[in-house]
C-alpha cells in the first residue's frame, strides 16, 4: 500500500492507492516554535470543549430536557467523528490546495466553530422569536436551536482537530520523538483551554462583561453561557489565524491512476491492511474511552445531583444546590486541567523513566479506575451526611474536597489519553508508510464508538440502576482496568 523512500531533498512519502498516488516531500522535522505554534490552536479548540463539557448538559436540562435522555444529546458527536474525521481526514492527505493540505480544513472548521457558538449561545432567544412561551417547561424550538449549533459544533471541531493533529505529524516528519513531543504539545495546548474553558464556566459573573446578553429568554446562567462561547470563539480565531500565517503548509502532487475507488472503499482497505500493532492500538484506546466519556459527559451533573443533592428540575432550593454543584464541578475540572498542563510537559520524560509509552498508559488506566470508583464512595459520604443534617444540607468540606482532588488526581491519566495514542498512531502509520490524516481518522473511530455506545446506554443503563450518573461510573472504572491489563500485556 505505501512505501518509503529517500531523496536528496529528504524523506519522501509515498502512498499508493487504488484511487491515487500522493507524494509528498516530507524533508526535515519543522522547528520546534513551528510545532508549539500549531499545537496553540488546541487551546482555542478545547475552551469550547471544555464549556460542552461543564455546562452544556446542565443547560439542555434547564432547556426542559429530562436527565436520562440528555445523554442523547450527545449523539451528535461520535456520528460526526465517525464520518467527518476519517472523510477529513482521507481528503487532507490528498489535498492539493495552493494554501497546502492542512489549512484550508484547519481554517474551515474555525469559522464553522464561531458559527456554532452563536446559535448555542442564542438557542433561546431564537426559540422565543420561533414561537416558544417563556413560561413553558420544555421550550421545543429552543432544544432545535441548540441541537443545530451543537452538531455543527461537532462537525467543526472534528474538522479542526484531525488536521491540527496530522499537521503535527507531517511538521515532525517521521521523527518519532519529536512526534511525541508534538503531541504532548498539543496536550498541553489543550489543557491551558480546558483552564480557560472551565474558569470562565465557574465564574458566575461573566455576563457583566457582556450586558446585552441577558434577554427576557436568557436568564443569568444563559448569558454566561453565551459570554463564555463569544470568549472562546474569539481565542480560536485569533490563534488560527496567527498560526496557519506563520506555519507554512507544504503541497502534495497528487497523480491519479486510471483506477478510482470510492472513499469509503479506501476506509475499509484501510482497516484490511492495518497490521498488529494498530489494532492493538484501537483496542486499548476504545477500551480507555469507555471508561473516559461517563465522566467527561456527566461530571458537573454528579455534583450538582449526587455531591450537592440537588435537581435541576426541582424546586428553587434544589436547583440552586444542583446550580451551585455544577460551577464548583467546573471549578474542578479547572483543577483537573492545570494537573493535565503539568502532567503533558512531562509525558516524555516519565515514559522514557517509565521503560516505554505502553507501561506509562496501563499504569494511569489503573489510577483513572481506582478514581472512577472512588466517585461511589463520596456520593455515599454525601448522602449520609443530608440523612443527618438535612435533605438542602449540601456536602461537607471533607466531602467537596475529596470531590475536588478526585477531578485534581484525574487530571493525569486525562494528558498520557491526550497524547501517547495520537503520537503512536502517527509514528506507526508514518513506518508503514499511511497517510497521516487517514491513519488518524481511523483511530477516532475507537474514540466516537465508544461515545456512541454511552451516549445511547447511559441514561436507560442509569435508570435500571435507580437512576443518576453512578451506574456509568462503575461501567468506566471497569473498563479502565480493562484498558490497563491489555496495555500492559498486548500493546506493542
Amino acid at each position: 500500500m505505501s512505501s518509503l523512500q529517500d531523496a536528496k531533498n529528504g524523506a519522501v512519502l509515498e502512498t499508493q492507492s487504488s484511487s491515487s498516488t500522493v507524494v509528498v516531500h516530507t524533508g526535515e522535522p519543522s522547528p520546534l516554535r513551528k510545532i508549539i505554534s500549531v499545537s496553540s490552536i488546541a487551546a482555542g479548540v478545547q475552551f469550547g470543549w471544555a464549556l460542552q463539557l461543564s455546562l452544556l448538559t446542565p443547560y439542555v436540562q434547564l432547556l426542559g430536557i429530562p436527565h436520562k435522555w440528555s445523554s442523547l444529546i450527545w449523539l451528535c458527536g461520535p456520528i460526526s467523528g465517525m464520518l467527518v474525521q476519517p472523510t477529513v481526514g482521507y481528503y487532507s492527505d490528498r489535498c492539493t490546495s495552493r494554501f497546502g493540505r492542512r489549512r484550508p480544513f484547519i481554517a474551515s472548521g474555525a469559522v464553522l466553530v464561531a458559527v456554532a457558538g452563536l446559535l448555542i449561545g442564542y438557542a433561546a432567544d431564537l426559540g422565543k422569536l420561533a414561537g416558544d412561551k417563556l413560561d413553558e417547561t420544555v421550550k421545543v424550538r429552543a432544544i432545535w436551536f441548540f441541537a443545530l449549533g451543537f452538531w455543527i459544533l461537532d462537525v467543526a471541531n472534528n474538522t479542526l482537530q484531525g488536521p491540527c493533529r496530522a499537521f503535527l505529524a507531517d511538521l515532525a516528519a517521521g521523527d518519532a520523538r519529536k512526534t511525541r513531543t508534538a503531541n504532548a504539545f498539543f496536550s498541553f495546548f489543550m489543557a491551558v483551554g480546558n483552564i480557560l474553558g472551565y474558569a470562565a464556566g465557574s465564574y458566575t459573573n461573566l455576563h457583566k462583561m457582556f450586558p446585552f446578553t441577558m434577554t427576557k429568554a436568557c436568564d443569568v446562567y444563559c448569558a454566561n453561557l453565551k459570554s463564555c462561547f463569544f470568549l472562546s470563539i474569539i481565542l480560536l480565531l485569533v490563534l488560527t489565524v496567527v498560526s496557519l500565517y506563520y506555519v507554512k503548509d507544504k503541497q502534495w502532487e497528487k497523480e491519479d491512476t486510471d483506477v478510482k475507488a470510492p472513499f469509503f472503499g479506501e476506509i475499509f482497505g484501510a482497516f484490511k491492511v492495518m497490521e498488529r500493532p494498530m489494532w492493538m492500538l484501537i483496542i486499548v484506546t476504545a477500551l480507555n474511552w469507555i471508561a473516559w466519556f461517563p465522566f467527561l459527559l456527566f461530571d458537573t451533573d454528579w455534583m450538582g445531583r449526587e455531591v450537592y443533592g440537588g435537581d435541576s428540575g426541582g424546586s428553587e432550593i434544589t436547583k440552586k444546590l444542583y446550580n451551585q454543584g455544577v460551577h464548583v464541578g467546573a471549578l474542578g475540572l479547572m483543577l483537573n486541567a492545570i494537573v493535565l498542563g503539568f502532567m503533558s510537559l512531562g509525558v516524555e520524560w516519565i515514559s522514557r523513566k517509565m521503560g516505554g509509552a505502553k507501561r506509562l498508559w496501563g499504569v494511569v488506566n489503573f489510577i483513572l479506575a481506582v478514581c472512577l470508583g472512588m466517585t461511589v464512595l463520596v456520593t455515599k459520604l454525601a448522602e449520609d451526611h443530608r440523612r443527618t443534617a438535612g435533605e438542602f444540607a449540601g456536602p461537607t468540606n471533607g466531602v467537596r474536597a475529596g470531590a475536588l482532588t478526585l477531578f485534581a488526581l484525574l487530571g493525569i491519566p486525562l494528558a498520557v489519553t491526550f497524547s501517547i495514542p495520537f503520537a503512536l498512531a502517527s509514528i506507526i502509520s508514518s513506518s508503514s508508510g499511511a497517510g497521516q490524516g487517514l491513519s488518524l481518522g481511523v483511530l477516532n473511530l475507537a474514540i466516537v464508538i465508544p461515545q456512541l455506545v454511552v451516549s445511547l446506554g447511559s441514561g436507560p443503563f442509569d435508570s435500571w440502576f435507580g437512576g443518576g450518573n453512578l451506574p456509568g461510573f462503575v461501567v468506566g472504572a471497569i473498563a479502565a482496568a480493562l484498558s490497563g491489563v491489555v496495555a500492559l500485556t498486548v500493546l506493542p
